[in-house]
C-alpha cells in the first residue's frame, strides 16, 4: 500500500517523514493512528500543522504512552 492509500484509509495525513522510519516503526504509528479517537484525531492534526516540520511523531507524548501500553 503506497503512502496516499494509508492516508486515505486513516483518514490522517502521516508524518512527513514517515519513508525514513524503520518498518517496524511504520506499521506502530499505523497502528497507533488506527486508534486514535476523534479528540485525538484533531489534536494530532494541529500539533502536525502547528508544528511542521519538527513534528516527531516517535518522541510525542500520545504515541509513547500508547507504545507502553500496547506491547
Amino acid at each position: 500500500m503506497n503512502r496516499q492509500e494509508m492516508e486515505a484509509e486513516l483518514g490522517l495525513d502521516l508524518p512527513d517523514i514517515f519513508e525514513n522510519y524503520d518498518p517496524v516503526i511504520q506499521e506502530l504509528v499505523i497502528k497507533y493512528l488506527k486508534n486514535l479517537n476523534s479528540i485525538e484525531r484533531k489534536a494530532y492534526t494541529i500539533g502536525k500543522s502547528h508544528l511542521g516540520s519538527s513534528f516527531n511523531i516517535i518522541k510525542s507524548n500520545g504515541f509513547s504512552d500508547w507504545k507502553k501500553n500496547n506491547k
